[in-house]
């Protein structure tokens, strides 16, 4: 396992991401209890002179850091599948631009790889705050084993994206990133599950992830509809879900990204599809050791 001990990080920025925010998440995986031996940073098309200065200064101050600008904007899974080219180990991890890694994320991760050889991917919960990351106001619990996960998919993303950790050779055998608008993520894993890849998740919440207001406006409007009934509709032609499962599962998101007006979805969101901030002893002294 030493080679695998390499991590690569992958990353994207783009025009919305706030200076200060992204080098508060870059150094949040630079000093880990296992620190990565790369950082690829995609800046997916121009972005503000300030956010690229900060860019450029990590990338004198760390070595592990990587930048590679994009001319135009190409969309998320497009910016991922282009930093994938990049990454130079077996093992990568994701992070997003704006949020903020447990300390010893990577460390517990590593680990469900060391202990399960034919694992392809691990995430884990994730604590959502608002403004300051003491401000949790909501935890995204996501199910731990590979038949939770195959199950769950089916209905809901089984993955906080931004707490993937994965074999990369086990992502390429399922195509890689691809562009679908605001689902690259969903579209991904449901192709890992046709490949025949293992899943994990793991019972804590190691990233901290930043939401607002554009959060629940994100998740909702008629393209983002669209994005995830193609989705299903994908799921449903290869048999990853029946036609009554289907159905069920376009209703429901046309109800809440298509009637239902911003306010409602957030009520919605925060208070029926996550749990109350209840953080564990151990990740408050984490959090209090990584200040």
């Amino acid at each position: 396992m030493e080679g695998e001990q390499k991590i690569s990080v992958l990353m994207s920025v783009y025009k919305n991401d706030i200076a200060a925010n992204v080098k508060t998440a870059i150094e949040s995986i630079i000093f880990q209890t296992i620190r990565p031996e790369q950082v690829v940073v995609v800046v997916d098309g121009p972005v503000p002179q300030e956010t690229m200065d900060t860019l450029r200064e990590l990338e004198q101050t760390y070595k592990e850091v990587e930048i590679y600008p994009l001319e135009e904007n190409v969309g998320l899974g497009n910016a991922l599948k282009e930093g994938m080219t990049h990454c130079r180990n077996e093992i990568v991890a994701r992070m997003d631009s704006d949020d903020i890694a447990v300390k010893d994320r990577f460390e517990k991760q590593l680990a469900c790889f060391q202990n399960d050889p034919e694992l392809s991917i691990v995430g884990s919960n994730i604590a959502e705050f608002i403004g300051d990351k003491d401000n949790v106001v909501s935890v995204r619990d996501v199910p731990a084993t590979h038949e939770a996960i195959c199950e769950y998919l089916k209905k809901r993303c089984p993955f906080n994206h931004m707490t993937v950790m994965f074999k990369k050779s086990e992502v390429e055998k399922a195509g890689g990133y691809l562009h679908w608008f605001y689902n690259e993520d969903s579209y991904l894993w449901a192709r890992m599950y046709l490949a025949g890849c293992k899943f994990a998740n793991i019972e804590e919440n190691l990233v901290y992830a930043r939401i607002n207001e554009a959060t629940f406006q994100r998740r909702g409007g008629k393209k983002y509809y669209k994005s995830e009934r193609d989705l299903f509709k994908f799921m449903l032609d290869n048999k990853i879900i029946t036609k009554s499962e289907y159905r069920k599962s376009c209703f429901i998101r046309y109800v809440i990204q298509v009637l239902m007006p911003n306010s409602v979805r957030k009520f919605v969101f925060l208070k029926m599809m996550r749990k109350k901030p209840q953080l564990k002893i151990e990740e408050k002294k984490i959090e209090n050791n990584s200040d």
